[in-house]
């Protein structure tokens, strides 16, 4: 009895001695419950491209090369393409209604249910436009460089061709960017070449044609999109800054504000400290202010009337803030390029770990 007692601790010590199970033929990597490579610290230096807060609370993030990071409270685990993930590169992250969270990249879409990870995509069919529809418990993804997005109903992944888009900027594809949700059933896809609205019915399109942009001069090359809680369509860019359109107003909200400097060349060029050229990412706070990650010139808040700009004499160690999120307490975290990941104070930035 003790040689089977001894035996029988043995084999639980080896079980629970990996972070990952080794998988049998035909079967997908599995995590063990318990981790060991788990530390207090966020060991990431690639760059935050995603955060989430999923409904158990816990923080989950997203790097640029090295795949991605839960973090429980505590401690950190760790997942890559040696766990099943499709690419280390996360563009962004959901959960849905089952409580199953989603890794977007640019090479296709996976699931993670606590055990195992799958690759949603491999082999999916490229639908047509016919089969754009909307429901209450969808996640939409980006489908890469197609000009089209993955959709998840709730029961299975689709991908969904954009209609018809036209060509006007050769060097601009409709890949999307950035997607955000927002009122009246809308769903709001970003690309490079321009936004496409889409709403269960028809679809609003935005492009360098409707904003009436001289390509040779400022072309839209769009990174990041956001409606707010008042329903204003924020359009971030790489090179031209941020269009604001709220209701038959359509602005070009850089440039009203001086934040475009005069000697820029309306492109991917490197910009002067003191603007706003280059958005990345942007998101709400609890309280309405709109801020904005600049991949040059740091974090800018607006706040309604006044813009306010943070870099690193705010306590920031890189000015590239690749991701901002607000979590279910509505505090806003900030995925800077550098692998850091902040908090806001009020007054300052902090690091959380």
């Amino acid at each position: 009895m003790k040689y089977k007692l001894n035996y029988i601790l043995l084999i639980m010590t080896l079980s629970f001695s990996c972070d990952v199970r080794k998988s049998t033929e035909g079967e997908t990597n599995k995590f063990a419950s318990i981790a060991t490579s788990k530390t207090d610290t966020l060991k990431f230096t690639s760059g935050i491209r995603s955060i989430f807060q999923d409904s158990r609370g816990n923080y989950w993030f997203g790097s640029i090369r090295e795949g991605v990071a839960l973090y429980n409270g505590i401690s950190f685990t760790y997942f890559s393409t040696n766990d099943g993930l499709i690419d280390n590169q996360i563009l962004s992250i959901q959960e849905d209604k089952n409580g199953n969270i989603w890794f977007e990249s640019q090479n296709g879409v996976c699931s993670y249910d606590g055990i195992s990870i799958q690759d949603e995509t491999k082999g999916i069919a490229e639908n047509s436009e016919d089969n754009w529809t909307k429901s209450e418990h969808e996640l939409w993804f980006g489908a890469g460089m197609k000009e089209g997005v993955y959709r998840f109903d709730g029961h299975q992944l689709s991908y969904l061709a954009f209609p018809d888009p036209k060509v006007i900027n050769p060097n601009n594809l409709y890949g999307v960017t950035s997607i955000s949700k927002g009122k009246n059933n809308m769903i709001w896809l970003g690309t490079y070449a321009g936004v496409f609205g889409y709403d269960g019915k028809e679809f609003k399109v935005i492009n360098d044609e409707t904003l009436g942009l001289d390509i040779e001069v400022e072309p839209l090359h769009i990174r990041s999109v956001l409606e707010d809680s008042k329903g204003r369509l924020w359009i971030g860019n790489n090179g031209i800054g941020v269009w604001l359109i709220e209701g038959d107003s359509t602005i070009h909200f850089s440039d009203r504000n001086k934040l475009i400097h005069p000697t820029s060349g309306r492109k991917g060029d490197k910009s002067m400290p003191g603007t706003m050229e280059h958005v990345f990412t942007m998101a709400e706070d609890r309280d309405g202010n709109i801020w904005f990650g600049d991949r040059d010139a740091g974090i800018w808040k607006y706040d309604g009337v006044v813009m306010t700009n943070y870099t690193k004499k705010d306590g920031l160690t890189n000015d590239n803030a690749l991701s901002i999120y607000k979590d279910h307490q509505g505090e806003l975290w900030f995925g800077m390029e550098d692998g850091k990941v902040y908090k806001f104070n009020g007054k300052t930035f902090e690091r959380p770990f």
